[in-house]
């Protein structure tokens, strides 16, 4: 039997899964891992805890499973944008990685957008220049650890940071390649003239390959601490934002991936170059295509928020109940009108990235009185991450990239009520794919390709993405929407002096 894996690292967890050639799921499992936040507005991980992660789970699911390791043919690794993972010569960590939601380098990238000039920056990158991104902490490394500075090599991403573990090659996925910004995102390659203006060695970068290209194989040493097999075929890899893409079947113009991990947003397949300097664009995993993107911070991870702080009871009844917490409180927010009754939540619960860029940005619920309960406080939560969805979509509409219909992923459509206010809020049908999984899935899927199991992207894609459920809006809930969508954006207008002045306290 043929199997494919994909490695996905996620902000708070990692997923592992073992594909069959028809994408149906032989084992999967998931691993965590902390974040730290040392000082406000700082996110940071270990990366040496992603690898532990995924050697333990790898291992796991091989040994509880039955998995032959030589039938696996190949294994694709995906990973969060806009790491900044520092290693020296030995390929030895050098200290912890700021994470896409740190900010700590505002201040930087408000310099160099000066001194580089905002437009140059951005007709190269065909990017803003926010502190989300690498180049900012790489810069920040320059000058806030100069001892770490010295000792660099390489920046890696997280997924060439595991491929490198698994492999002992150094290398560079292109759908990552948007998280530096001398990345010439028209050319796919390095910008040498930007790279200089913004002071990035030429020594940090590492050579660029096709997502689905065969960069290496699993090492004596990687095969016995994960249970592979040595020699196992590893493909560069790829942004996860754009393996769940893939893995949600989307190739063409015009077709969208819907995000609902622990960050929201949306991901628009395009043939030909556009960009925003509102949005994100990066290249898509299928060569020929990119991906103009929204990314915001309030995604799965505000509802797992609002379960730590706000569900001690619903956790005291899951057992007696059989259904989770997290169950519990979409049973609650599903009994609230469409609107909440005019309660309004902006999910800014990190700052915010796209379309607004703002650090300082708050989250904030707007609305209270008496007569509002816990349900209602879910179903604006769930709104309001909507409403950032929406508002991503209207901008890369005016920006040329109009969208019919999301294909929606992650945990979050799990929730058949959430995945229907989104397609209430935005008026778009909602596809969702039936696996779970669909982001490691595209992982697999690079592999699958670039090791022959697939001839073609749309080979794969036609064999192993399958439909499980259609949300369709919902015409008098979009007219509501509409309404209080328009008293969201407002809110935040009013609100964004304010919390410019108190951004410090984040």
């Amino acid at each position: 039997m043929e199997l494919l894996l994909g490695i996905d690292i996620g902000t708070s967890s990692c997923k592992i899964a073992f594909f069959q050639k028809d994408g149906t799921v032989a084992a999967s499992g998931t691993g965590k891992y902390p974040i730290y936040h040392p000082r406000p507005g700082w996110a940071e991980q270990d990366p040496r805890d992603w690898w532990k992660a995924v050697c333990q789970v790898t291992r796991q699911l091989i040994q509880e499973n039955g998995i032959r390791p030589q039938d696996v043919k190949g294994i694709g690794v995906d990973g969060m944008s806009w790491a900044a993972v520092a290693v020296d010569k030995k390929g030895d960590v050098l200290a912890r990685t700021p994470l896409w939601m740190d900010t700590r380098a505002n201040e930087i990238c408000s310099r160099v957008r000066r001194e580089c000039g905002e437009d140059a920056v951005f007709q190269v990158s065909g990017n803003p220049l926010q502190p989300f991104y690498t180049t900012g902490k790489v810069l920040w490394y320059q000058e806030e650890m100069p001892e770490v500075y010295r000792k660099i090599y390489k920046i890696l991403q997280c997924n060439s940071y595991l491929v490198y573990c698994l492999t002992g090659r150094i290398s560079q996925d292109i759908s990552q390649g948007y998280a530096l910004h001398c990345f010439d995102m028209r050319r796919g390659c390095w910008d040498e003239q930007m790279r200089e203006k913004l002071g990035i060695p030429a020594d940090f970068l590492p050579d660029i390959f096709p997502c689905h290209e065969i960069v290496g194989t699993v090492t004596k040493e990687a095969a016995g601490l994960t249970g592979l097999m040595e020699g196992t075929p590893v493909a560069a890899g790829g942004l996860d934002a754009a393996c769940g893409t893939l893995g949600a079947g989307v190739l063409d113009t015009g077709e969208t991936q819907e995000q609902g991990g622990q960050a929201g947003g949306m991901s628009i397949c395009l043939k030909d170059y556009t960009a925003d300097p509102r949005l994100i664009l990066s290249y898509h995993v299928v060569p020929g295509r990119w991906l103009l993107q929204g990314g915001t911070t309030g995604g799965g991870s505000v509802m797992r928020w609002f379960e730590k702080e706000f569900a001690d009871y619903e956790r005291e009844m899951q057992e007696k109940l059989g259904r989770s917490s997290l169950e519990q409180l979409n049973d609650i927010a599903e009994k609230i009108p469409a609107g909440s009754d005019g309660l309004i939540f902006l999910p800014y619960m990190a700052g915010e990235r796209s379309p607004i860029w703002d650090d300082d940005a708050k989250g904030v619920y707007y609305g209270m009185d008496f007569s509002k309960t816990k349900g209602h406080f879910v179903r604006a939560a769930m709104e309001g991450v909507a409403y950032a969805l929406n508002h991503n979509l209207q901008v890369a509409e005016k920006a040329g990239a109009y969208v019919e219909e999301l294909r929606a992923v992650g945990g979050s459509a799990n929730s058949l009520l959430w995945t229907q206010i989104k397609a209430d809020v935005t008026g778009k049908r909602i596809v969702v794919p039936s696996s779970d999984t669909a982001t490691p899935l595209g992982a697999a899927i690079l592999a699958g390709v670039g090791t022959g199991v697939y001839n073609s992207f749309e080979e794969a894609v036609e064999q192993t993405v399958k439909i499980s459920r259609i949300h369709e809006p919902d015409p008098k809930a979009h007219e509501t929407y509409k309404k209080y969508y328009g008293m969201y954006l407002e809110l935040y207008d009013s609100l964004k002096a304010l919390m410019k002045k108190t951004g410090g306290s984040q």
